[in-house]
């Protein structure tokens, strides 16, 4: 039976792919006390030989646009959903989206960073509704991320606990 939340993304067109790897000695996330803190992503894709690269990479403001950002700032919300589904194994499980905060790898100058960063904004709210998909959130700027990255984040979620 597919839930809630699976059905949206479905309406939506969007499959989640299997999460990123880890690029260091971390989790996904943990869960503790009805929250979900979900580590730090970026917008990758999965490639044919099942490898995380990056379809969008540079700087906001030299190499890429608001709309590049956008596009890679909502990429890296699929990739929370996909690490929030490993970790709950029912997104239904998700009551609120809490906090997103993102970093966003800009060029001196740049100051578009809210607009980059409604792109993953943006996808939570189609995909739990205004009312549980609107959150609290930072976009900060960056003057370098890992892999050439245009943007990172994190993201926090309120869940039911297992079994209810």
């Amino acid at each position: 039976m597919v839930g809630r939340v699976e059905h949206r993304l479905a309406e939506l067109g969007i499959v989640l792919p299997r999460p990123p790897r880890p690029i260091g000695s971390f989790a996904y996330g943990v869960e503790h006390a009805g929250i979900l803190y979900l580590s730090g992503t970026y917008g990758t894709a999965v490639n044919d030989r099942d490898e995380d690269y990056l379809p969008i990479s540079g700087k906001l403001g030299a190499q890429l646009s608001i709309e590049d950002g956008y596009r890679s700032a909502r990429l890296m919300a699929i990739n929370h959903l996909a690490m929030a589904k490993a970790l709950l194994g029912d997104l239904d499980r998700v009551v609120r989206v809490i906090r997103l905060l993102g970093f966003v790898n800009g060029a001196a100058g740049f100051r578009d960073a809210p607009k980059v960063l409604n792109g993953a904004s943006d996808l939570l709210i189609e995909v739990f509704g205004p009312e549980l998909g609107r959150h609290a959130r930072s976009a900060l700027y960056q003057h370098e991320l890992a892999r050439d990255a245009p943007i990172a984040g994190e993201l926090t979620l309120a869940v039911e606990p297992a079994g209810r």
